[in-house]
Formats: C-alpha cells, structure tokens, sequence
C-alpha cells in the first residue's frame, strides 16, 4: 500500500461522498488531513472522529465556495493548522440537472462558482504552500467528457476543469508541483441515495466490467497520484468509470453489424 505516511493534505467537499472517502484513505495511508465541508458537517465531524482514532491528526472547517473570500481562507487556515500544504484535493462540486431550456442564470452561476471558480482560486491561493513537489488533484466527471441529457450546465463545468488542469499543470510543472484530474464514472454516494429516494441504483448492466465503482476506487486513484509513484504523470485526467467511456455509439447497433461481419457480410458504411 502506498504510504502517504505525514502528507499535509487538504481535501475539499469531504463531508460526504469521494471526498470523505478520500480523506478518509488519504489518513488510513498515515496523512494528516483537513477536511472541508460546506453543508455536511455532521459528516466532516464523523470523519474527523474516525481519523484521531487512527492516531492521525484531522479537523474540518465550513466554507461556501460561492463566496472566494471564504475559499483563500479555507487554504490558509488548512497551511497554518497543518504547518504547510502537501496535497491539495479539489473535490467540492455542486450538481443540479434541467433541461437547456430551464436554466436560470442564477443555476449557472452557482453551478460555475463552485465548481470551476472555486477550484481556481483555491490552486492559486495554495501555491505559496505547496512549494516544490507538492500535489494538486482536480476531481471532474465522466460528464466532462461524454454527454449525458439534463446536464448542460455542469458537464461543461467538469470539461473546463479537465482543460484547466492541462493548462495549470504546464505553468506550475516547471515549479515542482504536479496538477492532474480524477474524472470519475459511476460511482453512486449518499446524496444521490437520498435524492432518488432509493438505497440501490440498477446501473451494473450498463457498465463493462459489470459493477458500479464505490468511493475507494477513487480514493485510491488519488492516493497514487499524490505519491512518488506517479512523479511523472503531469497535467491527465485520469478516467475511472469501468470502461463506461470506452463504450461505441448505438453500441447494440454495432454488435450486429460485428456479427454479420463475422459471417462475410459487409454492409454500406
């Protein structure tokens, strides 16, 4: 197992979900964590608890990330409670799914603010920290790479933060810190539990390897790139959704093309 053993890490949106677990796994590999929630502090509190009993060192303080003001001070307070910055984890993010022709400007901004402004101003604000070989991790989505109806708004946030990080990894390599993504596939939290009202979701037929991922599988993605292991990987967005994305276009429609191909019949395209 990669040890992280005394990372000063930050991890942002870890009430709940992958960020919670990646703290969570980040402070189980020896890190010591701060963990930031906006809405969930019960369960920013919980995990905090769970790391002292580990024998690590954790907190967690509330911020809206809508308000920069309250992001720049999130970092500082996490560098001086921490004694510097080793990794920081950008995981905060909002969703909110309508249809184009119901956004509201308000949605938008909200939706932006969070999950691309926020992130960027949080990078920026850590440098002075991070210093020579220090980490930057940017959670984004399979959405910002495949389409997906209802989510117009926040794929194309999470393909800004794909194009960010490219573009943030080339400016801060040459400073010793190393920027990369994380852009989950399915991976079913809490909140989506709770919000669809149901404690399961049918999905393991519509992914290749044949099961939905669960927070860990992006926790460990994330302890690797936050290692020495992963010194040469600089500015990727690493995908982690089960093959979702590797899937072709009208794919049933293709299988029977391939078998009829199979049997010597060539169709017109």
């Amino acid at each position: 197992m990669i040890d992280l053993k005394n990372k000063k890490v930050l991890v942002t949106g870890s009430g709940t979900g992958l960020g919670r677990e990646t703290a969570l796994e980040f402070a189980r590999r020896g890190a010591k964590v701060v963990l930031h929630c906006s809405h969930s502090v019960e369960g920013a509190q919980k995990a905090v608890e769970e790391i002292q009993q580990l024998g690590n060192e954790a907190s967690y303080f509330q911020a809206d990330f809508r308000n920069v003001e309250e992001v720049e001070k999130l970092v500082d307070i996490a560098a001086e409670r921490l004694g510097g910055l080793d990794v920081l984890i950008n995981n905060a993010g909002t969703t909110m799914t309508h249809e184009f022709e119901r956004v509201t400007v308000e949605q938008f901004d909200t939706l932006y603010q969070i999950n691309v402004r926020a992130q960027f101003f949080a990078i920026q604000r850590a440098l002075p920290h991070l210093k020579n070989g220090g980490v930057v991790i940017n959670f984004s989505s399979i959405h910002g790479l495949q389409a997906c109806i209802g989510h117009s708004v926040y794929a194309g946030t999470k393909g800004a933060i794909i194009a960010q990080t490219r573009e943030l990894a080339i400016e801060l390599a040459p400073k010793g810190i190393r920027v990369n993504a994380i852009a989950p596939g399915a991976v079913p939290v809490e909140n989506q539990f709770k919000i669809a009202g149901t404690d399961h979701f049918d999905m393991d037929n519509v992914i290749p390897c044949g099961f939905v991922g669960l927070p860990l599988d992006i926790a460990n993605v994330a302890c690797f790139l936050a290692s020495d292991d992963a010194r040469y990987i600089v500015g990727q967005t690493i995908l982690v959704d089960g093959g979702t994305a590797s899937w072709m276009a009208f794919n049933e429609d293709f299988k029977k093309i391939g078998l009829r191909l199979g049997k010597g019949y060539v169709p017109g395209i």
